[in-house]
């Protein structure tokens, strides 16, 4: 009889692991800063044999209620957030169970979270450690912007040819959206409204293996490089910009434009 009782309490339980929030790296429920956690000094302490040094605080999101089924990928998201935004410092090694303790949920999301990052190369596993955030060479983001510019550069002059102004008119919110956030310099979110607009574009070919082929590239490039400054604020700007630039040259069919336009926004910075 009791067990039965305790069976049917715990289906009527809220699920306990996950708690009613999310917390990115070095911030506690309310957002108040935390330092950054240490196996001793928490209850969710790493599994043996997984523990990290110098780990950093890592600001990041405002907490906010989540349901069961979408935190892997709420973390997932605030991971690629603070790895563009350099709080997630390449060469670092991190383990999962002390990124759980922060963000207030259990070490399994986490960890399936940085095991997808490991298939985008943001990260390599350590065994029995965690995971170390790839420390990138200006030969891979030049090797990057060489394929992107092999597979979008034709699909952009064919498209070119082919789209209605009246459809590259209907990008300007987007290609706006990148300005806006290079203003602020956000890089985060600038990061973001670029997948955004180069999706926006590549998706009028009608392809989704070329779409899913182009993003995963894109999301490569923007992993920072350990030895590379902070991307200056003019940059940024520059850089959306082009964006516009872009869709000028697409509406007016100025293949010549395009061309130089796409190589030059691959080449010239990591967006």
């Amino acid at each position: 009889m009791e067990q039965g009782r305790a069976r049917e309490r715990a289906r009527q339980e809220p699920y306990p692991p996950f708690g009613d929030a999310v917390r990115v790296p070095g911030q506690a429920r309310g957002g108040r800063s935390v330092p950054p956690a240490h196996p001793s000094e928490s209850p969710s302490a790493p599994a043996r044999g997984e523990h990290t040094h110098s780990e950093p605080p890592a600001p990041g999101l405002v907490p906010r209620p989540v349901r069961r089924h979408s935190v892997r990928g709420q973390i997932l998201q605030a991971l690629r957030t603070a790895l563009v935004g350099g709080e997630l410092v390449p060469g670092e090694v991190y383990s999962a169970p002390v990124l759980a303790e922060r963000f207030g949920v259990s070490a399994t999301p986490v960890r399936e979270a940085m095991q997808r990052l490991a298939t985008e190369g943001a990260v390599e596993v350590v065994p029995n450690r965690g995971f170390r955030v790839t420390e990138r060479t200006p030969r891979e983001l030049a090797e990057l912007a060489e394929v992107r510019a092999l597979i979008e550069i034709p699909v952009m002059l064919r498209l070119a040819r082919t789209v209605p102004a009246a459809r590259w008119s209907e990008l300007r919110p987007l290609a706006e959206a990148t300005s806006a956030a290079a203003a602020r310099g956000d890089r985060a979110h600038y990061a973001e409204t670029d997948r955004a607009f180069h999706r926006a574009v590549l998706s009028l070919a009608g392809n989704e293996q070329l779409l899913a082929v182009a993003d995963d590239l894109h999301r490569r490039s923007q992993w920072p490089l350990m030895s590379a400054p902070a991307t200056r604020h003019g940059e940024l700007v520059a850089d959306a910009a082009e964006h516009t630039a872009l869709l000028d040259a697409l509406i007016a069919q100025d293949l010549t434009v395009v061309q130089s336009l796409v190589r030059e926004h691959f080449t010239g910075s990591q967006g």
